[in-house]
């Protein structure tokens, strides 16, 4: 017989069956749809972290307290160690601009505030960051209105600030911000320049900011101590120069921030360098254990339903036994018989694989459309889906083919 005629002969007999068909497919579609879920949402996350990493600057580097490790355990830092380190000093920034590799060198703090206000108008939840000349290259931010904070704001100590635009749009609906005055804290600042919007970066907004001068920053809020510096000191932002890698920079900066430590030669940094790439490939090891996990999850649900086609396939042939008889002694030849069974297997994991793959793409729709998640369904994401399938259903559908096509023609007509 051709193979179109076995497959049609094998759909039939799974149209016979339609609801032990099904059930005996729901653990592939469970399997293939937790697949191609997972693997949308985790390359939609993936995609999410690329392009919000890139809009911090995918050149600066983070001189930091601790190097930054997301995949690595709270057991592998020594937090009380880390809270020892010296702080990062605004003569430390000035240092490492002199350095040719280096364009822009910047000290910055940061803490949340309850709210900023101008004549009734607040603006919550917002952050105020201490800043200097060159900080919106280093950050990447983009003055849209006015300017940034200069050499000469942060030597004075000017009150003057730098807002972003969900501060804008809150404190000064019906007015133009540059020149007016807002109240955080106590105290009252000039705005001297507007943000451009950068939106949301891990649900959170980066708009709800104001940037000060890092020495006003330093008069009016205390350097947290103990764990708190850690996290809520200073750091570093550092450019490299047009035309210098991220490498090449980071050697010269480690090199000059041990001279200033004084350290020897075998002792560590007491300092740590960040940069865009690493905590993203950080990130990335995260998500490859979470991609690793689920689909061993998968695979256990595809597990428990190829051994459901199988099961069902050997019923099947048990019930059948007479038709095969009966058609081998018709002249249906052994290989027949298998590719028929075999047919069958193959054909309800790949109907349980495309139901898989349609309830996968719509949970991962769904999931993006109540959040800020964007899922994205990758060609090879639907591939895997159907490879699997095809291979459930070969692997677990042999047995039982082999099993009716070696059944003895003569023994199975006198089957009751």
């Amino acid at each position: 017989m051709s193979f179109f005629a076995l497959l049609g002969l094998s759909i039939l007999s799974l149209r016979h069956h339609k609801s032990r068909s099904f059930l005996t497919a729901l653990g592939i579609v469970i399997g293939v749809t937790t697949v191609i879920a997972i693997l949308s949402l985790l390359q939609g996350l993936n995609n999410t972290i690329d392009e919000q990493f890139a809009s911090l600057g995918t050149n600066t580097i983070y001189v930091q307290k601790m190097e930054l490790n997301f995949g690595s355990g709270p057991g592998q830092f020594d937090f009380e160690e880390i809270a020892k380190r010296p702080d990062l000093t605004i003569e430390d920034a000035e240092a490492i601009a002199e350095l040719p590799t280096i364009a822009e060198a910047v000290t910055t703090m940061s803490r949340e505030v309850g709210a900023l206000t101008h004549k009734g108008n607040e603006a919550e939840k917002c952050s105020l960051k201490g800043s200097g000349e060159g900080g919106e290259a280093t950050a990447s931010l983009i003055v849209e209105r006015g300017r940034f904070i200069n050499v000469n704001d942060q030597k004075r100590r000017r009150m003057v600030c730098v807002i972003g635009s969900y501060i804008s749009i809150n404190l000064f609906p019906d007015e133009d911000p540059l020149g007016q005055m807002l109240e955080v804290d106590g105290h009252k600042y000039q705005v001297v320049g507007v943000l451009a919007e950068k939106g949301a970066m891990f649900g959170r907004s980066q708009d709800n900011v104001a940037f000060i001068p890092i020495n006003t920053y330093q008069k009016f809020y205390s350097t947290p101590e103990g764990r708190a510096s850690i996290f809520g000191g200073s750091s570093i932002e550092v450019l490299p120069a047009e035309g210098v890698s991220v490498d090449e920079a980071l050697l010269q900066v480690e090199e000059l921030m041990r001279l200033r430590h004084g350290l020897h030669y075998y002792e560590d940094n007491d300092f740590g360098l960040n940069t865009q790439s690493s905590m993203f490939s950080s990130l990335n090891q995260i998500t490859t254990i979470a991609w690793i996990v689920m689909v061993g999850i998968a695979a256990n649900s595809l597990l428990v339903g190829g051994i459901g086609i199988m099961n069902i396939m050997l019923v099947s042939v048990a019930e059948r036994t007479r038709e095969i008889g009966i058609r081998k002694a018709v002249g249906a030849r052994t290989r027949d018989i298998l590719m028929q069974f075999l047919l069958e297997a193959v054909v309800l994991s790949l109907v349980g694989g495309a139901i898989g793959i349609l309830a996968g793409l719509g949970i991962a729709g769904l999931v993006s459309l109540l959040t800020d998640l964007q899922a994205t369904a990758m060609w090879w994401t639907i591939a895997i889906g159907f490879v699997f399938s095809a291979i459930v259903g070969v692997f677990f559908g042999i047995y039982p083919a082999q099993k009716a096509s070696k059944l003895n023609p003569i023994d199975a007509i006198r089957y009751e």
